[in-house]
């Protein structure tokens, strides 16, 4: 006797797909394997997602295409083997603010571009921009960039650049328009992961175990020239050329200075950065500020102390210390506000602004001006560098984009005069485009040139003429010294108010409230380039 077949047992739920998606995440989560990531650890180096979870807030990570990469099938459609693509991104938050985070995973083919999956370097970049939030990039290998193995794993050389083969730089590049782009060059980058690192407004990389080039060294020995990674592209060089902008000694202080650099600018060009509670008294007088300035010009002096003095306590957050010297550049909060500040630095060439100084104060005025950040000027400046080294270095054409940058710029304005404004830099101190205001300290110290140099070619035919030329050019010193007190500049106006020392912090904390509600959102009348 037949019995009859019972009918298939339907299925019913979808248990069966979320079990392989989580088989799926499992591998994708082991990265390279742990042999691999042995490596990476063994190099003193972290892995993506290690770096990726102490950048954010705790458990803030929503990862997007955890599942992508390379999967290899059986003939019956059973998934036998799986690489993860080299790139983790998603949404997470930063002190409790949105941000979008893409880090490379050097596990994973050393970051090599046959792993890449090119829309995991380009989708980031687009919610950026689209959805307004700022760009954290974790950059370690080439960055998606090229490789000559791909030939062979396609079968064809790409042809750089057009839509087919876009590297998604324009879009790095317009983000600096757009929104905050912090990028973290983590281990040997190179290539594309160097121009994405460059592509920032804040870039830092790890003194000991991070490198950044063009081409690394086997490239640049096939030119003949022999170059460890750290000779041809470590912290130091890299830092003293202005590629980028700060080196740490652990990737966790990287991480921590990533995040309070965001803490001073807004989400988008279309908000406005937020203010801290205020832990610091707006009308607290320093009675150090009153003898820090040497009555003997030729003594320099530490203005980084006056930054610290005048600002809240603890606020000043430096960039790019290593670059472009003559001048300070960073954040800062007054009063909770934040704002940019720039200071000549009497330390280096005296202040003077040489090709690399200038670069620094472009680079650092147009992202004020980007995200609406008011700038107060702590004004030493001796005017353009002069000498063969800032002929050769092309200190006029970078001098004159500095002056454009800060002319151009639209943003609430304050300079304190601490001591020399002389030549067109010194004229540079302040836009002339809109009001600002402008104080001076009685160290105050300007004209068109030096009388230091100067006397002796204004008055070459007086001197040589004289019967005693060293008495002579002492004497015209002299009454010039009386003529160029900065009492007499004030009693024409010139200089709107010289000022107590000590009142500095009470008046650009002023300052800033004033300027708060006078800030505008959206884009610049300008486009900030990387």
């Amino acid at each position: 006797m037949n019995r009859p077949v019972p009918p298939p047992v339907e299925e019913t739920g979808w248990q069966k797909e979320l079990d392989e998606l989580a088989e799926r995440k499992r591998i994708a989560r082991q990265m390279g394997g742990e042999e691999r990531v042995a490596r990476q650890h063994a190099g003193g180096r972290l892995t993506v997602r290690e770096r990726i979870e102490k950048t954010l807030d705790p458990g803030s990570f929503h990862e997007l295409g955890s599942v992508a990469g390379k999967a290899k099938y059986d003939k019956n459609g059973a998934m036998v083997d799986f690489m993860p693509g080299n790139g983790v991104f998603g949404r997470g938050r930063v002190n409790g603010r949105p941000v979008i985070i893409f880090g490379d995973d050097f596990t994973v083919r050393g970051g090599s571009a046959d792993a890449s999956i090119r829309a995991k370097y380009q989708m980031p970049e687009q919610m950026a921009a689209e959805f307004r939030m700022p760009i954290i990039r974790i950059i370690e290998g080439s960055g998606g960039g090229g490789s000559v193995k791909t030939i062979e794993t396609k079968g064809y050389a790409n042809l750089p650049g057009g839509i087919g083969a876009s590297s998604g730089l324009h879009l790095c590049a317009q983000n600096m328009g757009l929104v905050p782009v912090v990028a973290l060059g983590l281990g040997s980058v190179a290539g594309l992961g160097a121009a994405r690192l460059s592509a920032s407004h804040y870039s830092l990389m790890v003194k000991d175990t991070s490198a950044v080039f063009v081409a690394g060294p086997p490239v640049v020995d096939r030119l003949g020239e022999k170059r460890t990674k750290q000779e041809l592209g470590g912290h130091k060089v890299q830092i003293a050329a202005g590629t980028v902008d700060d080196a740490v000694n652990t990737e966790e202080e990287a991480f921590e200075r990533a995040r309070k650099f965001l803490s001073y600018l807004p989400q988008s060009i279309w908000e406005l950065p937020p203010r801290a509670e205020n832990w610091d008294d707006p009308d607290r007088r320093e009675e150090s500020l009153l003898s820090i300035v040497p009555r003997d010009r030729k003594k320099a002096y530490q203005m980084r102390k006056i930054i610290d003095s005048v600002v809240d306590k603890g606020s000043f957050f430096e960039i790019a210390k290593g670059f472009g010297r003559a001048i300070i550049t960073g954040f800062a909060r007054l009063d909770g506000w934040p704002v940019g500040i720039l200071a000549g630095d009497p330390l280096h060439d005296g202040g003077a602004w040489n090709a690399a100084a200038s670069r620094k104060i472009t680079k650092f005025v147009d992202t004020c001006q980007t995200f609406h950040l008011p700038v107060v000027h702590l004004v030493d400046c001796f005017g353009f560098a002069v000498g063969l080294q800032a002929e050769s270095t092309g200190t006029m054409r970078f001098a004159v984009q500095a002056v454009s940058a800060i002319h151009q710029s639209t943003v609430p304005w304050c300079s304190i005069i601490v001591r020399n404004v002389f030549g067109v830099g010194g004229g540079a101190h302040l836009p002339h485009t809109h009001p600002s205001f402008r104080y001076s300290w009685p160290s105050g110290n300007w004209g068109s040139l030096p009388l230091e140099g100067g006397v002796e070619a204004a008055y070459r035919a007086e001197i040589d003429a004289a019967d005693d030329p060293v008495a002579k050019l002492a004497e015209i010193e002299q009454r010039l010294e009386r003529l160029r007190s900065p009492f007499r500049t004030a009693e024409a106006f010139l200089i709107e108010e010289i000022i107590d020392p000590r009142d500095t912090r009470p008046l650009i904390c002023e300052f800033a409230n004033l300027a708060a509600p006078l800030r505008q959102t959206g884009p610049s009348a300008f486009t900030m380039r990387p």
